[in-house]
């Protein structure tokens, strides 16, 4: 965004450049991704040719005609067919448009049609002395803005358009610029709103809406005030007409009057046709210098009266040309409100996504802060671990080392203790066959039979106990 003390003429060049630019590179881009021909209908080119209108349009001498101040670019397009003959035919065919600004928008249709637009405006620009009569010495065309654009039109030589300008009404149309197909899309800008670049995005995004905003509400007050000055001027006429009206209706009775007072002479002459003495030849003298006098003042109020009507069908030629002006400039100010607002809701948005977004960096910067403190206590906490890994190392080694030695001076002692154990653990277990007198472990040991010797039951081990069935089985009967 420029700068509000620099020169407002170098702005609306570089603001104008700035939007040829980007024109002309989304038509060649649309086009080539389509793939096919472009028609009057396809948008693109229709503002671009908008684009291009307010292009030769900057920076216009004004020509004060009977209906007003007019501002037209078609004058400095006829200086092509004085430089370049083969521009002749494009000359011929516009001619059938009634207004120089409807001359001029088919010129320009026509010149992209024969992919001549680059030449031409080349050979124009090359020709300041010839522009010089149609343009102020700070417009685009004048100045080295106008060659940049010249340049940039060569690449629509790759774009192929089929225009069908038959019946179309190039006369009367608006043409205002839409921004809204130059902006970023926000939509595709707040999928991811992490990140200063993004950030950086949307506030130029903001700051170009802003830029736009401010045009835009310059161009509405200048409209505004060209509607103004608009509707004084048919209030003028229209009291300019009504003056011409009354006069009209004060002539035409006037010259009923000279009719009737030409009649009458005529007549009073017919009847002094025979002189009766020198006093009515004396009076049919003046009747005949009066008659004379009044034809001519009929004659001269005829001529007013032709004056008069002449110059009240150019009032109402022009009051209809105003009235036409007026609507359109007021179609012209609806749109670029429109436009506006949509700005201002863009505007808007864009400030709502910054401020989420900056409310967002400033969460996360408290999220990394304290990541940062959790990260430094657990380097503390780690640090303190190892640490006590060390000392828990060195105790163990300690140990360890007590351990070695202890076995190295008690280790024998220590075996033959446990020996003496393990057989007092196995005398403690161990038990008599009261048959063969034998000592058996407990598993062994665990029958019990009669013997001869006592009556109850008797632990034997497991030989005895074979035994002593086999020998109760042959016996006759049991021992009493």
């Amino acid at each position: 965004v420029l700068n509000n003390t620099e020169d407002p003429i170098a702005i609306e060049r570089l603001n104008l450049m700035n939007m040829a630019k980007l024109s002309i590179k989304g038509l060649i881009e649309s086009a080539l991704n389509l793939g096919r021909t472009l028609d009057s209908d396809y948008a693109p080119l229709q503002q671009f040719f908008v684009v291009m209108e307010h292009c030769l349009k900057h920076g216009l001498k004004t020509k004060k005609t009977f209906l007003g101040q007019n501002k037209s670019f078609w004058g400095p397009l006829e200086l092509v067919e004085k430089l370049t003959p083969e521009a002749g035919e494009i000359t011929s065919v516009v001619s059938s448009w009634i207004t120089p600004l409807g001359r001029g928008r088919a010129w320009l249709r026509l010149a992209l049609m024969q992919k001549k637009l680059s030449d031409y405006m080349k050979t124009i620009i090359n020709r300041k002395d010839l522009l010089s009569e149609f343009y102020e010495p700070n417009a685009l065309m004048m100045e080295e803005e106008g060659a940049v654009i010249a340049g940039l039109l060569v690449g629509l030589n790759v774009i192929d358009a089929n225009l069908c300008m038959k019946g179309e009404d190039l006369d009367s149309q608006v043409g205002v610029i839409d921004f809204s197909m130059y902006l970023k899309d926000g939509g595709h800008s707040s999928k991811s709103t992490e990140g200063d670049g993004q950030i950086t995005a949307i506030l130029d995004q903001k700051n170009y809406v802003e830029e736009l905003n401010r045009h835009l509400s310059a161009s509405v007050n200048n409209l505004q005030a060209k509607v103004d000055a608009l509707e004084k001027s048919n209030t003028k006429l229209t009291e300019e007409l009504a003056v011409a009206n009354n006069r009209i209706i004060t002539l035409q009775e006037e010259v009923e009057r000279v009719k009737e007072e030409s009649s009458y002479l005529v007549e009073s002459s017919r009847k002094a046709s025979r002189p009766e003495g020198t006093a009515d030849g004396q009076v049919l003298g003046e009747t005949r210098k009066q008659l004379k006098e009044e034809t001519q003042l009929r004659l001269d109020v005829e001529k007013e009266l032709e004056v008069q009507i002449g110059m009240r069908q150019e009032m109402e030629l022009s009051m209809k040309m105003l009235e036409k002006d007026i609507c359109e400039k007021h179609d012209a100010l609806v749109e670029l409100r429109q436009q506006l607002d949509d700005l201002r809701r863009l505007n808007h948005e864009l400030s709502h996504k910054s401020q989420s977004s900056e409310a967002s960096v400033k969460q996360k910067n408290e999220i990394i802060i304290r990541l940062e403190d959790k990260t430094n206590q657990m380097a503390a906490t780690i640090k303190q671990l190892e640490n006590r890994s060390k000392q828990a190392e060195k105790q163990r080694d300690l140990a360890e080392e007590a351990n070695r030695l202890f076995k190295q001076e008690f280790g024998d002692k220590i075996e033959s203790l446990q020996q003496q154990v393990e057989q007092l653990q196995k005398q403690r277990y161990l038990r008599e066959c009261k048959n063969c007198r034998g000592v058996f472990c407990e598993s062994c040991i665990a029958n019990e039979l009669p013997l001869p010797s006592s009556i109850n039951p008797e632990h034997v081990c497991n030989t005895c106990y074979s035994t002593l069935l086999q020998q109760y089985a042959s016996a006759p009967s049991t021992p009493s």
